[in-house]
Formats: structure tokens, C-alpha cells, sequence
């Protein structure tokens, strides 16, 4: 219970502070968009392109493990997207929603709570997770939405605008352009990755602080069942279905299932918060969905780890 306090705790105090801080006017209305557009076109892009550059690809050889951590993520989407098609959403909100119920924050919980779990061991296994939770699923998310801003009637400028839509965001381009720098063979220069790990290592809490914020703004009434939908899909929907696939079907060994199943049961990152900003859609179920999870991981990921950890 200590080790899970210790990693939500963080989330929901930074949360708590930009909220507090927009009601006592520290922070003007106009923050939000200040801090989420430091936070998608700099921090965000320096910690993705960063990420790729360090990642060792021969982790990415353990395909069982990927299939079973991103099947959950993946079937965790599209039922979401499922279970959405009778609302008058549009594809872009419906997409946005469905990331947030598949979006577990692997990053700033994940890692740590992985380590103090299970030990070094764990981390391959949760750098695969982080790497696959911030550019498989992200990009299935922006692949929707582009396909909702692209009314063209020609198929093939349709998918012109979507391909434009894609290489133009910054989320979508650094991982490449980190991807395409590590395949180069050429280290990053001391100065440089100190330069973005300290730019990227903003993100998370910077993201934290502008849910608050836009939390403490007058916002429409939300359907309360599109936000408890993406709550019990994400804390119990995705690890069933991510701990079936890690312990039934591809029997993977200790470690590597039982930090799949953790990490899947993890509460929404900040990620499809700013994809709603970034695309001016509507981030009421989401910053709401961000902070209900991240309550209740509370509980269940107290549970998860008392039942995993010998």
C-alpha cells in the first residue's frame, strides 16, 4: 500500500495543485493553454524523441509480451469505440475517449511502480509498455481523429490530409524522427540528451497541473456514464483482458506477465488530455476519467501488487 501511495499520491497532488491554483487566481484562465502547448509542442516531443533514441530495439523481440500488453491496450480501444457508436460523438471525440479507457500511465507511475514492485528485473518489460502506450496506441488515436478532420470527398485526398495531419503533429513526429536518429547509430551528445531529459521530464508534472486547471474552469455538464465507462474499462477491463492474454495465453514467464498485468491497471496518463486540447475537442470525460482513476488505482493497484508480490 506504501509503494502504490507513494506513486499516486504525486499525480493527484500535482492535479490538486493547478486546481487550487486557478481558484485562487495564481494562475489566469489563459494558463491552460500556455502550459498545454509548452507541454504537446516541447516537453512531450523531447521526451518521445528522446525515449526512441534509448530504446534497445532487441526488447522489442519479446512478441508475446507485446502481443499481451498491447492486445489489452488495443481490444480495451475498440470496445470503447464499440460501445460509443450510438452517441451523437463525433469519431474524433469517440477516438480521444477510447484512448484515455486504453491509456495507462506507464511513464510517471509505471516505471517506478514496476521497480519498487518487482526490482530491476521489471524494467525492460515496462520500458516496452511505456514505449508502446506513448506511440502504438497514441498513434491509432491521432490516425481516427485525422480521419474525422479529413471531409474531402476523394478517397485518396482523404488520405493525403490524414498523412499530412500525422507528419505535421509534433506527437507523431518526434518518436519517428527519434527512431530514424537511433537507426543512424549516432549517439546523442552528452549536452543534448541532458538538455532533453530535463525539457521532457516537464511533461508529466506540467500536464498535471494543466488538468487541474482546466478542471477549476465552468465546463458543460458531462454524461456521467461516458466517464464511468472509460473508469471501468480502464481499471478493470484492460487487465482482465491484458492478464488473460499474459497468464493463459502466451504463459509468459513471472516477471514479464506480472508486470504486464500491473502496468495495464494503471490509471489514464495525461496523454489523451493533451491530444483533446491539441485538437480543441472536448476534454471534459477525460480530465474527469484522469482523475477518477487515478483515485481508484489507489485500491486496485494496491490489490494487483499485494496479489503479485510475494
Amino acid at each position: 500500500m506504501q509503494t502504490v501511495l507513494a506513486t499516486v499520491f504525486p499525480v493527484f497532488a500535482l492535479i490538486a495543485l493547478g486546481f487550487g491554483a486557478a481558484k485562487v487566481n495564481i494562475l489566469a484562465p489563459q494558463s491552460t493553454d500556455v502550459l498545454n502547448r509548452f507541454v504537446i509542442y516541447l516537453a512531450l516531443p523531447a521526451m518521445l524523441f528522446r525515449a526512441m533514441v534509448g530504446t534497445d530495439w532487441a526488447m522489442l523481440g519479446n512478441g508475446p509480451y507485446i502481443l499481451s500488453f498491447g492486445g489489452g491496450m488495443i481490444a480495451t480501444f475498440a470496445l470503447m469505440m464499440l460501445f460509443s457508436m450510438r452517441s451523437r460523438a463525433s469519431l474524433a471525440d469517440r477516438a480521444v475517449n477510447a484512448l484515455a479507457a486504453s491509456y495507462p500511465n506507464t511513464g510517471y507511475m509505471g516505471l517506478p511502480l514496476a521497480l519498487m514492485a518487482f526490482g530491476a528485473p521489471s524494467l525492460p518489460a515496462a520500458a516496452v509498455a511505456m514505449l508502446m502506450t506513448t506511440c502504438v496506441i497514441f498513434g491509432i488515436a491521432i490516425v481516427f481523429i485525422e480521419m474525422d478532420r479529413a471531409t474531402t470527398p476523394s478517397l485518396a485526398h482523404t488520405l493525403a490530409k490524414v498523412a499530412w495531419g500525422l507528419l505535421k503533429n509534433p506527437l507523431m513526429l518526434s518518436p519517428v524522427l527519434g527512431a530514424a536518429y537511433s537507426a543512424s547509430g549516432i549517439g546523442l551528445p552528452v549536452a543534448i540528451d541532458r538538455f532533453l531529459e530535463l525539457l521532457g521530464g516537464s511533461a508529466s508534472p506540467c500536464a498535471l497541473v494543466t488538468i487541474g486547471l482546466f478542471l477549476a474552469e465552468r465546463q458543460t455538464v458531462v454524461p456521467h456514464g461516458g466517464v464511468w465507462g472509460v473508469v471501468l474499462l480502464k481499471l478493470f477491463v484492460q487487465p482482465a483482458i491484458t492478464g488473460f492474454l499474459a497468464f493463459r495465453v502466451f504463459e509468459l514467464p513471472p516477471i514479464w506477465a506480472s508486470t504486464a498485468l500491473l502496468l495495464s491497471a494503471l490509471p489514464i496518463g495525461t496523454g489523451p488530455f493533451m491530444l483533446a486540447k491539441y485538437y480543441r475537442l472536448d476534454a471534459g470525460v477525460t480530465s474527469r476519467a484522469i482523475l477518477l482513476t487515478t483515485l481508484g488505482s489507489v485500491v486496485t493497484t494496491a490489490l494487483l501488487v499485494a496479489w503479485l508480490v510475494p
